[in-house]
């Protein structure tokens, strides 16, 4: 096995760099960097069918990730999670191809796990052993434990109302907390100032090449789910925006490998009312978000008032003929409870607010009930039990 991995990609200005040191943004115009890979080579040497053989975790696609020596993977055992047939929900809804994306099984219960795995393991392999990220609350516990299995030291820094359960995982697992008196923009120049101060590494959300990386796997997973073509639509909660822009990325690698023979997914990112900058972006046609002000939802992992990667997110939406939409908390509260009711599925804020978005475009008919759709939950709401122990009026 080897990766296919050549060299990484201004997403802006199209400069190249080596993947042998640590980047974290275009050192020509700060914007994002993508890691790229031999696809042409690849799609002469992988076969896509034997990876029914593979391990069974987003590992599986190891060829197409950016470790180039095994012994510096970091796993739990996340990835390849289920794609349920969400039948209940779908007859209420009358929409027969409803699936969801099921990633609160994932270590340390949310989908942030995929990312966190990807880009602990490259910085083992770059000989990077104390990192540091702001975040919401998931990708914090993702870090530490991540962090705990490589015997790496690991800085976060949260939110001082982040979800209790991502507090105290982060004490469990060893790592050094911080809670911010503010939103995440302040826990992520609080990580800066501590990286610069002490040497450390920061994995903020786009800000390093490698979280995309694990979070693409979920376009690959979904595309092998699906007997290798992708659904027509994907309802996706958009915070900082690593996962929609990775699977987006991901359809793109699998067009090139001949995996797939079309496309034919329509993009959709969902926001809270009270912190939508990219709906708010997508409508007025512009190519970059102004940061929100005052953000406040109880979905946390959505409260992100300005994204690195927005210039990323509006081109995989409007490419893809894709839109944006924003919800209510009450709604989002509400259809935790319906999906749980339906489904047997418990998701959280932001995998319930999929939900609400998708009935608001089936309402103004922006999405065809018949299609094939699928809702990413991107955790588990046993972790948000302090958020949604409340019934909603």
């Amino acid at each position: 096995m080897k990766s296919y991995l050549t060299h990484l990609e201004c997403t802006a200005c199209g400069d190249t760099r080596s993947t042998e040191g640590a980047h974290r943004t275009c050192q020509i115009c700060g914007k994002v960097l993508y890691a790229r890979y031999d696809l042409e080579s690849a799609r002469k040497e992988l076969d896509r069918d034997s990876l029914a053989s593979s391990l069974h975790s987003m590992w599986r696609y190891y060829e197409l990730l950016p470790v180039h020596h095994l012994e510096n993977v970091i796993s739990l055992g996340e990835g390849m999670t289920p794609l349920v047939h969400a039948r209940n929900l779908g007859a209420q809804l009358n929409c027969p191809q409803l699936y969801i994306k099921d990633e609160s099984g994932n270590p340390t219960g949310s989908f942030k796990a995929r990312g966190i795995s990807a880009a602990v393991s490259k910085a083992k392999e770059l000989g990077l052993t104390r990192l540091t990220l702001p975040s919401a609350g998931n990708a914090a516990g993702a870090t530490a434990a991540y962090c705990a299995r490589g015997s790496m030291e690991a800085h976060v820094f949260m939110p001082k109302d982040a979800p209790l359960s991502n507090q105290q995982e982060c004490i469990s697992f060893g790592a050094h907390l911080t809670l911010v008196d503010g939103l995440i923009g302040d826990a992520a120049r609080l990580s800066r100032e501590k990286a610069a101060q002490e040497g450390l590494f920061d994995l903020s959300t786009l800000q390093e090449p490698y979280r995309v990386e694990g979070k693409k796997t979920m376009g690959y997973e979904l595309a092998e789910q699906l007997g290798w073509r992708t659904p027509d639509v994907i309802v996706y909660p958009t915070g900082g925006g690593t996962g929609i822009v990775g699977i987006w990325k991901a359809f793109q690698e699998m067009m090139v490998l001949g995996w797939l023979s079309q496309v034919t997914t329509r993009m959709v990112a969902v926001q809270s009312q009270g912190c939508a900058p990219i709906v708010r972006a997508f409508q007025a046609g512009a190519d970059h978000a102004e940061p929100w002000q005052n953000a406040d939802t109880i979905a946390a992992g959505i409260r992100v008032p300005a994204a690195i990667g927005d210039y990323l997110i509006l081109e995989a939406l409007r490419e893809s003929g894709g839109t944006a939409v924003a919800v209510s908390d009450m709604e989002i509260l509400r259809d935790v409870q319906v999906v749980a009711s339906a489904e047997g599925i418990y998701p959280c804020p932001e995998g319930a607010a999929t939900l609400s978005g998708l009935k608001q475009l089936l309402k103004e008919g922006v999405i065809d009930s018949s299609a094939t759709i699928v809702l990413l939950n991107t955790g588990s709401a046993y972790k948000y039990l302090d958020v949604v122990a409340e019934p909603p009026e």
